[in-house]
């Protein structure tokens, strides 16, 4: 009994023994696998590839305002405006110098040159004559002492026909005495029409009426029964009837138109 007694004691204490022997060996263990001190710094490593593109940021902040560019180039030409005031007289320019004696002129057979001019007259007067056969029979162009009269055979509207007229060089035409109403009212008349258009128009601009160079109608007028009605602006354009009567009309319909041209200072001029 106590044979077996001490054999097991001597068995725990070799497992004891053992044990305590294993935790020593396991403390050394653990000592040799303890980190080192901080080694020196390494070199540099080669540059990585480029990242993915991020997110866009928010906007940035308003920047200053440029110089101004080059000037452009010239926009096209717009339509045709209304007619200017006529504006004041210039003053008269300053006398030139006097030019230098002429020489002492000769002696001349008077007569006989005498009968020459007065044969050129003769030629010169025909001359007029057939011109104003050609402009009144063939053309259809009347005339006073200072103006052209002719009638353009295409229907338009008011301010289209103003505008005609100013690019064949002249006007619509403005009766403002009794002898060119009269001469007008004949000749609308003799081309067989009932009515035109003139260069006049009545309450333009709330004002009273006007011819189409803005000057006021003031000493002539022959306006039908009660006109002008002071209508709105767009029945404020005028037509003559062939009797020389004014009345008011839309300035929006179409009809036939006379146009006026003043003679040049040279001789006949040309009327297109």
């Amino acid at each position: 009994m106590k044979h077996h007694y001490f054999s097991r004691r001597l068995l725990v204490l070799s497992v004891l023994s053992t044990i305590f022997d294993s935790l020593n060996a396991v403390e050394v263990c653990s000592n040799t696998i303890l980190p080192g001190s901080k080694g020196d710094l390494g070199e540099g490593g080669d540059q990585g590839d480029q990242g993915r593109l991020g997110k866009t940021g928010p906007p940035g902040l308003l920047g200053l305002t440029g110089e101004l560019g080059d000037k452009g180039e010239v926009g096209r030409m717009g339509k045709m405006g209304p007619a200017g005031d006529k504006g004041d007289a210039g003053e008269a320019g300053v006398d030139g110098p006097s030019g230098l004696k002429g020489k002492a002129g000769t002696t001349c057979d008077c007569g006989r040159y005498r009968k020459v001019v007065g044969q050129m007259d003769i030629n010169v007067r025909k001359l007029k004559n057939a011109v104003k056969f050609v402009k009144n029979v063939i053309l259809g162009i009347k005339e006073t002492e200072e103006k052209f009269y002719l009638i353009v055979k295409e229907a338009r509207k008011y301010r289209e026909a103003l505008i005609n007229c100013k690019l064949r060089g002249g006007m619509l035409a403005m009766p403002k005495t009794t002898d060119t109403n009269t001469l007008i009212a004949d000749y609308v008349t003799q081309a067989g029409l009932t009515q035109v258009f003139i260069g006049l128009q009545a309450g333009l601009k709330g004002g009273g009426p006007v011819y189409a160079d803005l000057t006021p109608v003031r000493n002539y007028t022959a306006w039908g029964l009660e006109e002008p009605s002071g209508a709105p602006s767009n029945t404020s354009c005028v037509k003559m009837v062939s009797t020389g009567t004014w009345n008011q009309v839309e300035c929006d319909i179409t009809m036939y138109y006379v146009c006026e041209f003043k003679k040049s200072r040279r001789g006949l001029a040309a009327v297109p």
